[in-house]
């Protein structure tokens, strides 16, 4: 009878242990969910980023720099998306790279998914950066500040 005991004890503990860690890491789902695709201030020393970096012209106003993979479904949306914005907003321009012919610049980015989008302010210095699909609100809200309106 006391091994029986024992034995409800450790499924009781083995199933506090499963409801626990299911209960972690839907919350840091949610978390990475919510945070995904939004535009986040650039901390630390601002990179600056020239047309010769983005093989491409910077935007009078403003730089939607984009670094997208061949596969990645979200990465097609996205160009929806920046295309989209840059119809709207004048003097904007959307730059697209793969990431995997430039493995130098998402290096030194540190680009850890993709999609990321940079947003770059006239000069290139990048005010803001997504990782992950963004949201049509939350980029031209992030161009506002780049713009400085």
């Amino acid at each position: 009878m006391a091994g029986g005991g024992r034995v409800l004890s450790c499924s009781v503990t083995g199933l506090i242990v499963v409801v626990v860690t299911l209960a972690v890491a839907t919350l840091v789902g949610v978390v990475m969910r919510r945070r995904s695709g939004v535009p986040r201030e650039v901390r630390g020393d601002v990179e600056r980023l020239t047309s010769g970096d983005i093989h491409a012209e910077l935007g009078e106003r403003a730089t939607l720099v984009q670094f997208s993979s061949a596969f990645c479904q979200p990465c097609r949306a996205t160009r929806r998306i920046l295309d989209e914005v840059t119809d709207l907003v004048p003097g904007v321009a959307h730059v697209e790279i793969d990431a995997e012919s430039r493995l130098d610049l998402v290096r030194s980015l540190n680009i850890l998914r993709t999609p990321t989008v940079l947003i770059l302010n006239a000069s290139g210095d990048v005010v803001k950066r997504a990782s992950g699909q963004p949201r049509k609100a939350d980029v031209i809200g992030a161009l506002g500040l780049a713009i400085g309106e």
